[in-house]
């Protein structure tokens, strides 16, 4: 195949599905999720260099188990490696036999290459790999043969060279898999014959192009915009593209992070974007929230009048056709919108609705990328490091890290609460090392004593965890004299807080954010 080839990943389900496709474009080959129904019209396309079937929580001979065309695949001459439910799907499907084992293998498990083929070259004889299975091959394919097993004696990977078709039971793109990114180069480079080319920062003008290729010259865009890289990012290469013809509309609901307003006007202003609406909404949204404490009633209230502000606004301006939208490419999954061809709307932290009501057309020219190819694209476009490396912050702000009622008082705390933990983590080099740090608010009180008096004052949690795409995060071993500073600048230097609390829990069970 070679320069300008994809990989698809067939979703089955599985955990680890994204960072398969994470790991191939970290390689420089461009990968796209798809469901199996979806796979023949990809293969029509005939730019696909290879196959790669993910693991999933079904067992392979479950009656009605997902399934995929392997015939149209293999017929086309494409490479597939098989990938935990995928390893035991081509056992299936070629002849084989899979079943329960008398065990599971959880967690970092060692096995033994007995023999090396194109995808294991250059792996020592004996490594460890990460493994989430209770199924089993307990007989291979006709033609295929056993490369390598687990200490256990269950079969870790087998391949037909010839039809170049392999598997593995272990999981080569998690990083506690020895090699693990070794063994996909091999898949990418050695079996499909696919070098390096996808790189996000280079396609800034390609972006542009397809901007002005899809805007009419007579058309106008409006753009929500926010405090985050994704928006922000959004509105820059539209801005490029058709100028003044954009239009920026930012909603103070009250609900952000300090000085977030001030930033952004800052960013989009200094970026050269002219039609920036600043909608100050504060106290509108503060009286809707007033006496609600349900954590969906106030995301409910919060993105119902979003809309209906953004619509206000957006009404004024003439000759709009196009919604310009942060969408990146987790949202398109998690929503079922995998399809180029789908334009269905994202949940309410942007404009929800709105394309509908308005007879808008989406634009959105960040749905093939990645949070961290968006922070390279907005690099690229010279962002600021303060915006780029930037924590994810919900759509709803504040309110979903206020437990109960969301109050001035409140707010006051969470926003100074939140200011101090980025500056110390900063200032301590951990900022940009986590994925996620924030402030939370709780609703009960604890008593404290401040000038030799009892006052009952606020429980603010500290929470920092870190992770790769927020799917799964676990908690941050903290710096005992880093929390202790944190803490005691916070019950110093914030009104009404006596007791700071640390989270220490990781995602499952618990969620990032508190609701």
């Amino acid at each position: 195949m070679g320069r300008g080839s994809r990989i698809i990943v067939v979703d089955f389900g599985g955990q680890y599905t994204h960072l398969i496709a994470r790991r191939c474009r970290e390689l420089g080959v461009y990968s796209e999720i798809v469901e199996p129904e979806g796979v023949v019209a990809e293969l029509g396309r005939g730019d696909v260099g290879g196959v790669i079937l993910s693991g999933g929580p079904r067992s392979a001979y479950e009656p009605g188990s997902p399934t995929v065309d392997l015939g149209a695949i293999v017929s086309r001459g494409l490479p597939v490696l098989g990938i935990c439910y995928g390893h035991q799907l081509i056992t299936r499907l070629f002849g084989g036999r899979v079943s329960r084992g008398r065990f599971g293998e959880y967690g970092r498990t060692l096995i033994e290459v007995i023999e090396h083929d194109s995808l294991l070259e250059g792996m020592p004889r004996r490594f460890n790999v990460w493994m989430s299975h209770g199924d089993s091959v307990v007989e291979p394919p006709p033609g295929f043969r056993i490369t390598s097993v687990s200490e256990g004696g269950v079969i870790t990977s087998m391949s037909e060279e010839e039809r170049r078709i392999y598997s593995l039971q272990f999981h080569p793109e998690v990083a506690h898999t020895e090699h693990g990114m070794r063994i996909l180069e091999n898949f990418l480079r050695r079996i499909c014959g696919i070098e390096p080319w996808w790189s996000p920062g280079d396609r800034i003008s390609e972006l542009i192009e397809e901007i002005r290729r899809t805007v009419s010259e007579d058309e106008r865009v409006i753009c929500a915009v926010s405090g985050g890289v994704d928006s922000l990012t959004t509105a820059i290469l539209v801005s490029r593209a058709i100028g003044d013809r954009l239009y920026c509309i930012f909603v103070d609901h009250g609900l952000l992070r300090k000085n977030e307003r001030e930033n952004v006007e800052d960013s989009l202003r200094r970026f050269g974007v002219k039609n920036l609406i600043v909608v100050d909404a504060r106290r509108r949204f503060l009286e809707k929230l007033r006496g609600v404490s349900d954590p969906e009633e106030k995301r409910r209230i919060i993105g119902e009048e979003f809309i209906r502000v953004f619509e206000e606004e957006a009404g004024k301006i003439p000759g709009v056709r196009w919604l310009a939208q942060g969408t990146i490419y987790p949202d398109r999954i998690e929503s079922g919108r995998a399809s180029r061809a789908a334009a269905l709307i994202k949940s309410h932290h942007n404009v929800g609705g709105l394309p509908e009501r308005m007879n808008l057309k989406l634009l959105e020219p960040l749905r093939d990328f990645y949070k961290d190819e968006v922070r390279e694209i907005a690099r690229r476009l010279g962002l600021p490091d303060e915006i780029v490396k930037r924590h994810p912050f919900p759509g709803p702000g504040l309110a979903v890290r206020i437990i109960g009622e969301v109050t001035e008082e409140k707010l006051e705390i969470c926003r100074e609460a939140n200011a101090i933990l980025e500056e110390e983590l900063r200032r301590s080099g951990l900022y940009d090392g986590v994925w996620q740090a924030f402030a939370v608010v709780c609703d009960d009180k604890w008593v404290g004593v401040m000038g030799d008096r009892r006052i009952d004052g606020y429980i603010v949690i500290i929470r920092i965890v870190e992770s790769v795409d927020g799917m799964t995060a676990d908690w941050h071993r903290i710096d005992h004299g880093l929390l202790e500073r944190i803490s005691s600048r916070i019950t110093r230097e914030v009104p009404g807080v006596t007791m700071v609390a640390y989270a220490a829990t990781p995602k499952p069970p618990s969620t990032i954010e508190p609701c």
